[in-house]
């Protein structure tokens, strides 16, 4: 499968957050966004999602445009930064909703085997991100839009999200931003920067200085 975003305009009380943004993500690849803090990232995703609308925007999915919200298709999963699962569902209720096995998770997660009958408001957050970020990746969906998924999470958990996204990305087009541009850069198949309201594909990691997004010599 391949998604492609084109022509995004977004504003904001005529300002211009996003102009002219293309974006591509296919199965077996993980797209990464990489931009400072309020470029519109988190708006792109958003927009993709179908729960922002843009002025003017193109989703394609296998060229083919889709002229619907994303999120009312059976395709989409989206873990936004906020958490997304009310805070008086028990845990157990969100796998079998979401239909993953916890099985599986808590041979990956192991402290997490007591939670299982908790309530989620129970969980401290970095423990919640972790729940809502397997969700996300393990549910029936063939693209995955993940904002922000590396913040608040231990960095013993970050290296097991990694490689959870890996595996993901053999049946899924999955496209990630997080501030921690180093987690991106390194889990990443192709890259993209916002920058100015406007997408660039970063073809070498030298070029992050040359846009000025990482200072001169960060790479050497």
């Amino acid at each position: 499968m391949i998604i492609e975003i084109d022509n995004v305009e977004l504003y904001f009380n005529n300002k211009p957050i996003i102009n002219g943004v293309y974006l591509k993500a296919e199965t077996g690849k993980i797209t990464g966004i990489l931009g400072s803090n309020g470029c519109g990232k988190s708006c792109l995703l958003n927009i993709v999602f179908g729960n922002l609308r843009a002025k003017y925007g193109l989703v394609r999915i296998n060229n083919t445009p889709i002229l619907k919200p994303l999120y009312q298709t059976k395709l989409v999963s989206y873990l936004p930064q906020h958490h997304f699962v009310p805070n008086k569902m028990k845990i157990k209720a969100a796998f079998k909703l979401f239909q993953v096995d916890w099985g599986a998770f808590v041979n990956i997660f192991e402290t997490f085997i007591p939670f299982k009958k908790f309530y989620f408001n129970k969980l401290s957050g970095g423990e919640r991100r972790i729940i809502e970020i397997y969700l996300i990746l393990k549910c029936s969906r063939e693209i995955v839009l993940l904002d922000e998924p590396f913040s608040h999470v231990a960095p013993l958990y970050i290296e097991k999200i990694k490689d959870l996204i890996e595996e993901e990305k053999h049946k899924k087009a999955i496209i990630i931003t997080d501030h921690m541009y180093e987690h991106i850069i390194a889990v990443s198949d192709t890259t993209y920067l916002l920058k100015n309201g406007c997408t660039k594909l970063i073809g070498s990691l030298k070029e992050l200085e040359d846009y000025k997004y990482l200072s001169i010599g960060t790479f050497n």
